[in-house]
């Protein structure tokens, strides 16, 4: 096993009752292998970030200390994607789907190939992502960007609304 890292997930949903399969993603990230979760955010709901023909998101973010390597952690949470009846379809982008699970930081490393790009490329500018994850850890620095509270400014969020 790896030495353990913190890493920030992305979590989001919006087919098959999206809060719940949220509430249950976050479950199951503290049962991944060599993995445990630290913190969850708030549930958020928002519009989606793609056609607009489809229901609204609910999204979270989840802190997690894992001794899984990059790609490993990748594969489990394609797995728990799978699981929740999510078909990837090449060429569809932003789609809707009942769970969307995203490495948004693995640590302070900096990683891109055909698999995985860690930092998300769009960490900073998606407020569904980045208010939850400030929620839980306002200090978090972007590798090669800086802190994210200075990326995102006054962190507004329109049309993002908590759930619980």
């Amino acid at each position: 096993m790896r030495e353990e890292v913190i890493v920030y997930i992305g979590i989001g949903a919006n087919l098959q009752g999206p809060a719940q399969r949220v509430a249950g993603a976050v479950h199951d990230l503290d049962n991944l292998p060599h993995t445990r979760l630290e913190a969850a955010s708030r549930r958020y709901i928002g519009p989606p970030m793609g056609p607009p023909d489809q229901p609204d998101y609910v999204n979270a973010v989840a802190r997690l200390v894992t001794g899984l390597a990059p790609h490993d952690l990748l594969s489990e949470l394609q797995g728990l994607e799978r699981a929740s009846g999510r078909q990837r379809e090449k060429g569809e982008r932003w789609g809707p789907r009942p769970l969307d699970l995203d490495i948004l930081l693995y640590g302070d490393h900096v990683l891109a190939d055909e698999r995985l790009t860690v930092p998300h490329p769009g960490l900073h500018l998606r407020p569904f992502v980045y208010v939850p994850l400030l929620e839980i850890a306002p200090a978090v620095v972007v590798p090669g960007r800086g802190p994210l509270e200075a990326l995102v400014g006054d962190v507004e969020a329109p049309g993002l609304t908590v759930l619980d």
